[in-house]
């Protein structure tokens, strides 16, 4: 007997809305990681963001799948039934959300945003506002130390950070990440697996995995592993007053943070299902 699923507007619905819940909780936990100094150290940012997934995931799972991220939504239009035409649909739903909680966070945190530029020298939207634009959109290597030192803001000093990420080191490190993400989903939701958690207990998994990542990762790409995460909020961040100057060097907006997301994701998910998923009752014979 076929599941009948909620109308594909709800879901739409189901997936602005866990977005938003995840964005808004993991980039509110940079903000005031950044410009307040709340955080005393990447764990509790990361162990935020882990959070967030978890609750934006239970939150509509049961409406939408909880996918939250466009590279998990591509993955599973690739390996699993999901179905393509509706990618679009829900990709887009993906950003609104990002974007509007990006918006959001801004009305409430924009003096303290003010307040770091003009502390560290530097004018919005010009060279050297990466260290307020990296709480919204990504950059790599993370401009946090700069944003945190003390002083005023240096070229040189940046110039040093920059040096110690490449384009490609970068993409490397989201499209493993991703990979890893990918296969832990796949697996703590797979009712075959004799290893996975008792049955509501995968989110918490998926998002204890992202906090697990988030502090690996944290200081070389800021931790993207979703299109979504970086995408809206980087967009907001443009039309804020940051222009450009929230684009990374290079190429690095598509290849590190769109294009590495999910192709890790496809290939984490692939791996799962052709290698390491636990065979059916029918295979086991």
């Amino acid at each position: 007997m076929s599941v009948e699923h909620p109308p594909l507007a709800k879901r739409c619905v189901a997936e602005f809305a866990g977005t938003g819940i995840l964005i808004f909780m993991g980039l509110g936990v940079v903000m005031t990681s950044i410009l307040t100094g709340a955080q005393s150290g990447l764990w509790q940012v990361a162990i935020v963001w882990g959070i967030g997934v978890a609750v934006a995931v239970y939150t509509v799972i049961g409406v939408s799948g909880g996918h939250i991220n466009p590279a998990i939504t591509v993955a599973l239009a690739f390996w699993r039934k999901h179905p393509w035409r509706e990618v679009v649909p829900y990709v887009l739903a993906q950003l609104a959300g990002a974007f509007v909680a990006a918006a959001l966070l801004f009305v409430i945190f924009n003096p303290f945003l003010k307040a770091r530029e003009v502390e560290k020298g530097i004018e919005r939207g010009a060279p050297g506002s990466e260290i307020t634009a990296m709480c919204f959109g990504e950059f790599f290597p993370s401009p946090g130390p700069l944003s945190n030192s003390p002083g005023r803001y240096s070229v040189d000093e940046h110039a040093k950070l920059n040096a110690l990420v490449s384009e490609q080191s970068a993409f490397l490190a989201e499209l493993l990440a991703t990979m890893v993400l990918a296969i832990v989903i796949a697996a703590v939701l797979d009712a075959r697996n004799p290893g996975a958690p008792t049955p509501g207990m995968g989110p918490a998994f998926i998002g204890l995995t992202v906090a697990g990542l988030v502090s690996i990762f944290g200081p070389v790409t800021q931790a993207c592993f979703n299109p979504a995460r970086d995408v809206g909020p980087r967009a907001f961040s443009m039309l804020a007053g940051w222009g450009t100057a929230a684009l990374p060097r290079g190429t690095g907006a598509v290849t590190v943070y769109v294009l590495a997301p999910i192709l890790g994701a496809i290939i984490g998910m692939g791996l799962y299902d052709r290698v390491l998923k636990s065979p059916g009752p029918r295979e086991a014979e």
